[in-house]
C-alpha cells in the first residue's frame, strides 16, 4: 500500500502470541498497511530498520528483551510511531512505556476499531525525517524562508496541524509574551509552529513531537489553563477528539510528556519558569519574569 505521493504506509508489528500477531495482521492490513509481523524484540527492531515503518505496535511482556527495552533501542534511531500493547493496565507500566518513547499505550484486550482511530489520530501529527525522533531545529533566531513548493507531505502535515489546533482559539494577547513574526516567545523560550523551531535561551531545544505539540498549545493559550482532558484531545486531532473517551491513561500520558518536557526544560514545579501544574485541572504557562521576551 502507497500514498498518493509514493510513499509505502508500512507497520511493523512486535507480538510473540500468533493469534494477537494475525489479528493485528488483518486490523492493520483493511486499514491500508503493509504489515511487517515480527515474533520478538530483536526481529522487530531489525524490521523496523529495515523497513522504515510509519507505525510499529508493540508488545510489552516478550522472550528475550521485554517491549520496554524494545521501544528504548527503536526510539534511538527511528521516528517511527510507537504503540504499546498489553496486557498489564498498571498505571507504572503506562509510565514506563511513555518514559520509553512510546506515542501511545493499549492495554489488551483491545477494540480494533479504537486501535485504528488511535493510529490514524497519530498519523495527522507532523511528522519528522526518519533519521531522528527529535523536532528539527535551528540555531538562527531567524525562521528560514519556506520553499516556493512544498513536498506533498509536509503540506498534507501541516494542514492536519492546523485543524488540530484551530480550536485553541487565537492567541491571547498579552505585553509580556505572545507572537512575533509567527514565533511564540515567552520568559526565553521561543517556538515557530509553521517551522518546527524552539529555542531556549537563543540555542535550540531537542524535542519529540508530543511535547513540541504539547508546548506549543500552552504557548498559544499564555495563560489560560489547559485540561489533561484537553490537552490529550488536542494530540489526538479534530477529526478523532470524540472517536473514544479520554480514560485516565491518556491523562496519564500527558503528565508524563509534560514531565519529559520540564526536565528538557530544566524547570522547576516549585518556581515555575515556563510550565506551572494547575493542580486539580491542567497546566498553563508560569507568570512573566522578565527573562528574555
Amino acid at each position: 500500500m502507497v500514498f498518493d505521493n509514493g510513499e509505502r504506509r508500512v507497520a511493523v508489528i512486535i507480538e510473540d502470541d500468533a493469534d494477537i500477531r494475525n489479528l493485528l495482521e488483518a486490523v492493520l492490513t483493511q486499514a491500508g498497511f503493509e504489515t511487517i509481523p515480527t515474533s520478538n524484540g530483536l526481529d522487530g527492531i531489525a524490521a523496523v530498520r529495515e523497513h522504515y515503518p510509519i507505525v510499529t505496535t508493540l508488545d510489552v511482556s516478550m522472550p528475550g528483551i521485554d517491549g520496554f527495552e524494545t521501544a528504548r533501542r527503536i526510539r534511538a534511531f527511528s521516528p517511527t510511531y510507537l504503540v504499546m500493547l498489553t496486557a498489564r493496565d498498571d498505571e507504572i507500566d503506562t509510565l514506563q512505556g511513555l518514559d520509553a518513547g512510546a506515542d501511545d499505550y493499549m492495554t489488551k484486550p483491545f477494540r480494533p476499531r479504537e486501535l485504528r482511530a488511535r493510529i490514524e489520530a497519530m498519523l495527522r501529527r507532523p511528522r519528522q525525517p526518519m533519521t531522528t525522533d527529535a523536532v528539527v531545529l535551528a540555531v538562527d533566531a531567524a525562521p528560514a524562508p519556506a520553499p516556493e513548493t512544498a513536498p506533498s507531505e509536509l503540506v498534507t502535515a501541516g494542514e492536519a496541524n492546523a485543524e488540530a489546533s484551530a480550536s485553541l482559539g487565537p492567541p491571547i494577547p498579552s505585553e509580556e509574551s505572545g507572537t512575533v513574526d509567527g514565533w511564540y516567545s515567552h520568559n526565553g523560550l521561543r517556538l515557530n509552529p509553521s517551522e518546527r523551531i524552539v529555542q531556549l535561551d537563543g540555542a535550540p531545544l531537542d524535542l519529540t513531537r508530543t511535547e513540541f505539540d504539547l508546548l506549543g498549545a500552552l504557548l498559544e493559550s499564555q495563560r489560560k489553563v489547559r485540561s489533561k482532558n484537553d490537552l490529550a484531545l488536542l494530540l489526538r486531532g479534530e477529526a478523532y477528539a470524540s472517536a473514544y473517551p479520554v480514560i485516565e491513561a491518556d491523562r496519564r500520558a500527558v503528565e508524563v510528556h509534560m514531565g519529559n518536557l520540564r526536565r528538557k526544560l530544566g524547570d522547576s514545579t516549585a518556581t515555575p519558569r515556563w510550565l506551572e501544574t494547575v493542580r486539580g485541572v491542567g497546566y498553563r504557562l508560569a507568570a512573566h519574569t522578565g527573562v528574555g521576551n
